[in-house]
């Protein structure tokens, strides 16, 4: 690793009078009878076209504008992922308002946090719960989607909003503020993150013409991602743009049934999603024969990933276990993905090896809401594993002292209440990422840990968790590990047990079927210790765990413990169970 500042390609430029719907309309002159977004029906798929498209969202712009929402007022949207959603959010910016998205598992705290603090005009949710969460901390005139508010909403639109609207919208340029978009606050209190229309139509731009052949023609999405993360709805307007159909799961939480009936050739997820599969497939692999022959085929699709050029004995192998293992994979995944991009944490090596190999390659790519999503990502003529990519066209990334700097057209500006780039966020107009990494020689960006999650041993080593976690969390009976060990003597692990792998491990071992019980058997901890010991492999004895406690329960986004993305919130689960912690370190 040598490089310490490397260039995208140069990238297209964009007008100044462009936005984030610019291209909405003329894909609609252009396509007006062509199926642009899908959504569940009783039977098979209910279908909207590009000329219903803009027609919704003329609508709810002048409904928008009818309710006395103006240019530049913060709508909120709150909601799972839906085609509401995606309406919605398009109407709000159709008015010239600003979106500021809500996880609808935002706790009543978080939502009063952020609705306050960016002094919402008007808040679109998705059923009676979810306003009743709203109603408790806010005075913002509430539309319920579930209770025809929205439809009541296009219908509250006369002639004259109507034109409204459209002014409103041919007004538009790249300085206006598109959305608002609060961090997750892994680390800290979340901050509102203002995106320019210019920071989104110019972003929009590169990242279609970068992934051009990943989007293909004709291709498919089915979107599951919460579209509150910037990551999944800037994809999204990618799919638009690039006239991708996007469908929407019955259940985002569990689309695997709509995956096989939609049939996307592109898939988007975070790690956990593609782990989670992995670990299906794993499961079903029942019996001594079967999980020898899974075994098997995981090494040889790894080892194909990683082969320049197979030889005929690795090709014949993978022919065989391609008819008895990963020709059921892709048919789980629809039987047509061509290929899946993964975001918003680290993927570990080992799964995009087999992914890859197994004939759906997983690229990843690295970016923050600050750079409005995706800053670098792989693509199918330059993908390197284990790395975030290059950058994309126009974007430029340095290292200074280890910590990843970021410049672009797609960087913000500010943070909302703030007058503009601070020195504690900026090196001129390098964006500090607070993430720490390293640049190759060929140029590809190797993330290796946020900078404020190291771990400071009292003996003054730095140690970054991710890698060992991810290491652990690989062994089919982990569900989740967490390093801990700041200013302490050695370095723990706190670690939580797959439920299902759980109870096929009891029931194999004739142990009781209770995790409480099982944390503390002989035979469960013997096999969390081996994968301690495969992890440990990769790092000095200073950086090794020592010790280890199984919890009675998984980290949760309902208690806190994770983000809508699945990231860990260090703190909070430090603070959950600060007696476990504790003692480790007593013993």
């Amino acid at each position: 690793m040598s490089l310490t500042h490397v260039k995208g390609p140069e990238p297209a430029e964009i007008g100044s009078r462009e936005h984030a719907l610019a291209r909405l309309w003329a894909q609609a002159e252009e396509r007006s009878d062509q199926v642009i977004l899908k959504s569940p029906a009783d039977q098979g798929w209910n279908e909207m076209t590009w000329s219903d498209l803009v027609e919704n969202v003329r609508s709810l712009a002048a409904g928008l504008v009818a309710a006395g929402v103006e240019s530049g007022d913060r709508v909120g949207l709150m909601s799972p992922t839906r085609v509401e959603w995606t309406l919605a959010d398009l109407g709000i910016l159709a008015a010239g308002a600003i979106t500021v998205p809500l996880y609808d598992t935002s706790s009543a705290d978080q939502v009063r946090g952020i609705l306050s603090d960016a002094g919402a005009r008007l808040v679109i949710v998705a059923d009676s719960d979810l306003a009743d969460r709203v109603r408790e901390v806010s005075d913002a005139e509430i539309v319920v989607i579930d209770d025809g508010d929205l439809d009541g909403l296009r219908r509250r639109g006369g002639a004259a909003e109507h034109d409204e609207a459209d002014r409103r919208r041919d007004a538009l340029t790249t300085d206006d503020v598109a959305t608002i978009v609060y961090t997750s606050g892994t680390t800290g209190d979340p901050k509102g993150c203002v995106l320019t229309h210019g920071n989104v139509a110019w972003t929009i731009r590169q990242t279609r013409d970068y992934l051009d052949d990943v989007l293909g023609q004709g291709g498919s999405l089915l979107q599951f991602l919460p579209l509150a993360h910037i990551f999944a709805r800037l994809i999204q307007f990618v799919c638009l743009d690039s006239n991708v159909t996007v469908g929407f799961p019955e259940s985002p939480q569990d689309p695997r049934d709509d995956i096989r009936s939609f049939q996307p050739t592109l898939l988007l997820g975070v790690p956990r999603v593609f782990e989670k599969v992995f670990e299906a497939a794993r499961r079903q692999a029942s019996g001594p024969v079967k999980k020898a022959m899974f075994n098997a085929a995981v090494s040889t699709a790894q080892a194909t990933s990683m082969a320049e050029r197979p030889g005929p004995v690795l090709r014949a192998r993978r022919a065989v276990a391609d008819r008895l293992v990963y020709a059921k994979l892709r048919n789980a995944l629809g039987g047509h993905v061509r290929y899946c991009v993964s975001g918003g944490a680290p993927l570990s090596t080992d799964l995009a090896h087999f992914y890859r190999g197994a004939g759906v390659p997983i690229f990843e790519g690295y970016g923050l809401t600050e750079t409005t999503a995706p800053a670098t990502v792989n693509v199918p003529d330059a993908v390197r594993v284990g790395s975030v990519g290059r950058p994309l066209p126009g974007v430029e990334v340095r290292i200074d002292d280890g910590e990843i700097l970021v410049k672009g057209r797609n960087v913000f500006e500010r943070y909302f209440h703030e007058d503009g780039r601070n020195d504690e966020d900026f090196d001129g107009e390098w964006f500090r990422t607070g993430d720490l990494g390293e640049l190759d020689d060929d140029g590809f960006l190797f993330v290796r840990e946020r900078k404020k999650e190291l771990i400071v041993t009292a003996s003054g080593k730095n140690i970054a968790p991710a890698p060992l976690e991810n290491a652990i969390s690989s062994h089919e009976l982990v569900s989740q590990a967490m390093l801990v060990g700041d200013q302490k003597r050695f370095v723990a692990a706190l670690v939580t047990l797959d439920e299902d792998e759980a109870r096929s491990f009891a029931k194999k071992h004739d142990l009781p079927d209770d995790t409480s019980a099982l944390k503390e058997d002989e035979t469960v901890r013997a096999e969390v210790q081996q994968a301690i010991d495969e992890a440990n492999q990769k790092v000095s004895r200073a950086e090794s765990i020592r010790e280890f406690v199984i919890l009675d329960r998984e980290f949760t986004e309902r208690d806190g413990e994770l983000t809508p993305t699945m990231k860990l919130r260090r703190r909070d689960i430090a603070e959950h169970f600060a007696d476990e912690i504790d003692s480790i370190y007593a013993a």
